[in-house]
């Protein structure tokens, strides 16, 4: 998986650069030097310590802090520019490059195997991150038209819940928007807790277990963004409303319409759009991330599994009531995970029959969407009562089957034998 991902970063390094832009590595290597931009740099720190002892973890975290305080300092002194005021992250990049180097020079065998793989999966989290941003910038210089007429008359099947939800949320005053962007925004951090819960005990067994939530979410971020390039829509928001910034996109919108009116029914074409704007909308890769948050939280403590539900609850309400997703991409989006936890489930385990065929069929469940987001949005939008039901059923059948799936892989629970009461023998006190 680090070859694949490595080569993916580099094909990205080369497509940012046909576009005058640095790609992923770059700005990587910038993130020794020069200020950190948003990402989670010590969320990659953190994963990359369940390696270490918590003496380790201790010193690594304190000399993290220490080089971040030193580059402020030299930054404030010689009036150097920060970035959307992020001062902190460079020294969890230097601390992990640096364990990278100690396990090179001063472990061997197992050992120095373990900690490069903390050092790893730490550094996949970071440039996962920035990779996906470089997806974004692609996606919106190469795709000048977008298909939202198409999804947005699809989204009849389901009744608009993007324009219903939009109106909740503004309804539901300044509070409830603002909970809804801090579970939005933080999406990332709740993903490390529920990753760091499951890697509790690498430090103590030594050894990682053989499925975990980061190698979900990273090839739902690898592979997610690829289908932007093949079905590019950019969102109610910017596509029937003022843009997420209020103004920024009423000059391209068809008309400002969200969320108080639902987009009216006609004959859908591609329309264009500006080189800003992310083509991120099919499928919801938010809705996604937060159903592999919900599976893997699942055999977690029950604060743990009431998280998980929360989160995945809070996410679809924001994606949805912010207006950055149609009803339509939220199906193709849970679809796709399960699609892909299957897939990663299946290869750690040994491919059997089962796997295989719950990955067919929900990779052709994902694909039969596609197809019938842009080839039959006008029936989909005539016949809600046919195509609204049989989205849903399609997105259920592939949860049941998962869940079938997967509890024929757990491991059969053993009963204890009970012992036969000896007989009692007469007269024996």
């Amino acid at each position: 998986m680090g070859v694949a991902a490595f080569g993916f970063l580099v094909g990205l390094e080369i497509a940012a650069r046909r576009y005058g832009q640095p790609g992923p590595i770059t700005n990587q290597v910038e993130g020794l030097i020069f200020a950190p931009k948003p990402g989670p740099l010590y969320g990659g720190l953190a994963l990359m310590m369940v390696v270490l002892t918590w003496r380790q973890r201790f010193i690594a975290a304190g000399v993290a802090i220490g080089i971040d305080v030193v580059f402020v300092l030299v930054r404030w002194a010689v009036d150097a520019k920060m970035t959307d005021g992020h001062f902190f992250g460079n020294g969890a990049l230097w601390v992990m490059l640096g364990c990278a180097v100690i396990a090179v020079t001063r472990h061997t065998g197992r050992e120095r195997v373990l900690l490069l793989k903390g050092v790893g999966l730490g550094l996949l989290l970071v440039a996962g991150r920035k990779a996906g941003d470089t997806w974004l910038f692609i996606t919106s210089k190469s795709r000048p038209a977008v298909l939202d007429r198409y999804v947005a008359t699809a989204d009849h099947a389901l009744g608009n819940p993007s324009w219903l939800v939009g109106r909740m949320v503004r309804a539901a005053g300044p509070i409830g928007t603002h909970l809804l962007h801090f579970v939005y925004a933080q999406l990332a951090v709740a993903a490390i807790v529920v990753a760091l819960y499951q890697l509790r005990n690498v430090a103590v067994e030594r050894c990682f277990p053989r499925h975990h939530l980061v190698r979900t979410f990273l090839v739902i971020g690898l592979l997610g963004p690829a289908i932007y390039m093949i079905f590019p829509v950019v969102g109610p928001v910017f596509a029937f409303g003022p843009g997420a910034s209020g103004t920024g996109g009423a000059h391209w919108a068809v008309a400002n319409i969200w969320p108080d009116t639902p987009p009216p029914i006609s004959t859908p074409h591609p329309m264009p759009y500006d080189e800003i704007t992310p083509r991120n909308c099919m499928p919801s890769l938010h809705t996604a991330w937060a159903t592999a948050i919900f599976i893997h939280s699942r055999k977690g403590s029950r604060v743990l599994r009431f998280a998980g539900t929360f989160w995945l609850i809070a996410t679809l309400s924001a994606t949805l009531g912010f207006g950055y997703h149609y009803g339509v991409d939220l199906v193709a989006g849970a679809v796709f995970a399960l699609t892909v936890e299957a897939a990663l489930r299946s290869h750690d385990r040994g491919w059997d029959r089962p796997g295989i065929q719950l990955v067919i069929y929900g990779a052709t469940v994902f694909a039969a969407l596609l197809v019938s987001y842009r080839y039959l949005p006008m029936e989909m939008a005539r016949h809600p009562r046919l195509f609204g039901p049989l989205l849903i059923l399609a997105m259920g059948s592939v949860v049941y089957g998962y869940i079938r799936t997967t509890k024929l892989w757990e491991p059969a629970a053993t009963p204890t034998r009970q012992s036969e009461p000896k007989p009692e023998l007469s007269g024996v006190p």
